[in-house]
């Protein structure tokens, strides 16, 4: 009796060892998710920065504007110190923005992209075809297409623009035009040059012509 009664003990302390250690670790746990939570939220200097330059204010403005100096926004935009909660909102108000919309987290946007998702153009007078493979990238920083060129085919021609054009020749020859002068860019060479002047290129061959051709900032 005496030996059931002590391994009933036992038993128990051991279980009751074993939910504590549980907890501990649950804990543990917990804590380190909040302190890397705490940690993010300190460092919001950058962000603010990045909303104030895209809100076209100064450190100055901004600071006039919520009553602040702008040496106490310079430190905030460093993650030097961190504002109140009422002066965040202070902030964010002035940049036409809230507390739950800066802390929202970002939506990853498409990154992978299918042949049914790109849409195309040809006209047969010049005997060209522009596929653009990524949708709607005009409103990124560059825009990539896909030119078919049939023999003797060209493209319209391009005004100058601000930026830069790349090109990789992915199937036969091309002859490419910047301003007056002309360059002959066979498969698997490229080309890259500033849109300072008119451009366009043709297919001098008499097989059929792919480029991958990008500009920077989207132009097509």
């Amino acid at each position: 009796m005496y030996n059931l009664h002590n391994k009933i003990k036992f038993d128990n302390d051991f279980l009751l060892c074993l939910n504590i250690f549980r907890c501990l670790v649950i804990a543990n746990k917990m804590f380190s998710r909040t302190v890397i939570r705490e940690r993010d939220f300190m460092q919001i200097g950058e962000k603010i920065k990045q909303l104030r330059i895209r809100t076209g204010l100064t450190q100055e403005e901004l600071a006039s504007r919520c009553d602040l100096s702008k040496g106490f926004i310079s430190q905030v935009e460093r993650d030097i110190t961190s504002p109140s909660i009422a002066t965040l909102v202070d902030i964010l108000e002035s940049l036409g923005t809230n507390l739950p919309e800066f802390f929202k987290e970002p939506e990853i946007d498409n990154i992978v992209y299918k042949q049914e998702d790109a849409y195309s153009t040809e006209d047969e007078a010049l005997g060209y075809k522009i596929t653009w493979i990524i949708p709607n990238a005009q409103k990124n920083g560059m825009e990539p297409i896909l030119l078919k060129l049939k023999p003797g085919g060209r493209t319209s021609e391009y005004s100058p623009h601000a930026g830069d054009v790349f090109g990789f020749v992915a199937a036969g020859a091309v002859t490419l035009w910047v301003g007056r002068k002309k360059w002959k860019v066979k498969k698997d060479e490229c080309f890259y040059y500033a849109a300072g002047e008119t451009y366009l290129i043709e297919n001098h061959t008499k097989s059929d012509a792919e480029v991958i051709w990008v500009t920077s900032p989207p132009n097509f």
